[in-house]
C-alpha cells in the first residue's frame, strides 16, 4: 500500500471514530433527559485542590450548548498543533474553539484567544453554562489560553505541543490560580 493510501485510510478511520463518538454521545445525552436524584453531598469546592474527576458522566446540555458539547467530546484525544485549524492537522486552544463553534452552531470566531475574549461577554462563574468559554493567563499575559466549559467544573482544552485535546477541571492546581473568568458568545 502506498503512503498516500495509508494516510487516506487513517483519516477515514478517524472520521468514522469521531462520527461514532458523536452518535454515542447523542444517544447518552438523549437518554439523560431527567434530573438525577442526589444521593450524597459533594465535597465543598476548594480552589487549587484538584478533585481529579475528569469523567464525562452526568454532563447534559440543551440547544446550542448540546451541539457544542457533542462536537467538543468528538475532538477529545485529538492532536495539538500550534496554529492548527482543523482536527486532521491538529488544533491549538483557540483553533479548537473556533472549529467547534463554526461547525456546531455556525458562529465564526477569530483564531486568537485574546481576540475571542474581547468579543465575548464576561459572565459570573455562577452563570456558566455548557458551551461558554473559560480563559486563563498561562503565559504572563491576559487571555493566553482558553477552553470550552462542559459543566460540573470541567472544561475541554488543547493544552500544548506533544499533547492531546483533553478534559481538565477549573479547580486543578495549575489552572485555578491562572483562571481569568468565563465569557459567552451564546447569550446577549
Amino acid at each position: 500500500m502506498s503512503e498516500s493510501t495509508l494516510e487516506q485510510d487513517s483519516a477515514a478511520r478517524r472520521q468514522l471514530l469521531r462520527g461514532a463518538a458523536l452518535a454515542g454521545m447523542a444517544a447518552l445525552l438523549a437518554a439523560c433527559g431527567t434530573t438525577p436524584v442526589k444521593t450524597s453531598q459533594r465535597p465543598p469546592y476548594r480552589p487549587g485542590k484538584p478533585s481529579g474527576d475528569t469523567s464525562l458522566s452526568g454532563l447534559s446540555a440543551d440547544g446550542d450548548g448540546r451541539e457544542i458539547l457533542l462536537y467538543t467530546i468528538g475532538l477529545l484525544d485529538g492532536g495539538y498543533r500550534f496554529g492548527g485549524k482543523n482536527p486532521e492537522a491538529g488544533l491549538d486552544c483557540s483553533g479548537m474553539v473556533s472549529y467547534i463553534y463554526q461547525n456546531a452552531i455556525g458562529i465564526k470566531l477569530p483564531h486568537n484567544a485574546a481576540q475571542i475574549a474581547n468579543m465575548a461577554k464576561p459572565i459570573p462563574d455562577s452563570q456558566r453554562q455548557v458551551g461558554d468559554l473559560v480563559f486563563f493567563n498561562t503565559m504572563n499575559r491576559p487571555f493566553s489560553h482558553m477552553g470550552i466549559y462542559i459543566g460540573d467544573g470541567k472544561f475541554v482544552h488543547a493544552p500544548r505541543t506533544n499533547s492531546t485535546i483533553r478534559v481538565a477541571r477549573l479547580d486543578n492546581v495549575y489552572f485555578a490560580p491562572r483562571y481569568e473568568g468565563a465569557r459567552t458568545v451564546l447569550r446577549a
